[in-house]
């Protein structure tokens, strides 16, 4: 398996463009798709390009939450995968999902449920008042959690996952939205994290500078760098 992300307000990868927003690719076992657009699909476009990724082959795109930030670019990915699969919250817009429909290749709508989307991808289910769901990816080294803000809280999250898969995840990884918090709430987000029994983290996009630097001194190098063009193997 293979994750790289494409759409960061974090900077990384030199020649890629950081803006605001999180977009990551999944590769594993010969599929590919897309966790969330970021805010711009113009920009979406040409960090995968520079990524080398041709996002004209995905066959799935998976929307965590109808924030800007994260459903920006989903006409430039339609465009260029015009029957890829869209796996949407059930909080986007009704008008919208109707329109998302005939232009892809098919609307699955998630409610509050976790179930299995396709082959060992499962959602967390919408949680939480912004309505956002989580995807739970199976691994040979574990289940990996990918979250878009983690608007419901990320030890809530990672225990929802811990729940559908039965056993700790290998790797929590995107936004943790710790930005605002203060240290004690970082800090009791990092024991959470821990008494769930969580191996590794990625902190990135809304995280904040200061959250990363403490999951950084918390984890060691069990915290994976990540930003515009991190790409990380399992």
């Amino acid at each position: 398996m293979r994750l790289t992300i494409l759409f960061d307000n974090v900077p990384g990868a030199e020649g890629m463009t950081p803006l605001w927003g999180f977009a990551c690719h999944v590769e594993d076992a010969g599929r590919r798709w897309l966790f969330d657009t970021g805010s711009n699909g113009r920009i979406l476009m040409k960090n995968a390009e520079r990524a080398g990724i041709d996002l004209s082959g995905i066959s799935g795109l998976f929307i965590s939450h109808p924030h800007w930030d994260h459903v920006g670019g989903i006409d430039s990915v339609i465009e260029a995968a015009p029957i890829v699969r869209l796996y949407l919250p059930e909080t986007i817009s009704r008008f919208w999902v109707r329109d998302l429909e005939w232009m892809s290749g098919g609307v699955t709508l998630v409610g509050e449920r976790p179930q299995e989307l396709f082959g060992g991808v499962y959602t967390t289910g919408i949680m939480g008042e912004v309505g956002e769901q989580s995807a739970v990816i199976l691994s040979r080294e574990g289940p990996v959690v990918l979250t878009g803000c983690a608007h419901p809280g990320i030890v809530a999250i990672t225990a929802r996952s811990v729940e559908i898969t039965g056993e700790p995840p290998a790797l929590v990884m995107g936004g943790f939205h710790l930005m605002e918090s203060d240290r004690r709430e970082i800090n009791t987000a990092i024991e959470g994290l821990m008494a769930l029994g969580v191996r590794r983290v990625c902190p990135t996009h809304c995280t904040g500078e200061r959250a990363m630097q403490m999951f950084r001194d918390a984890f060691g190098r069990d915290c994976l760098p990540g930003g515009l063009g991190s790409r990380i193997d399992l």
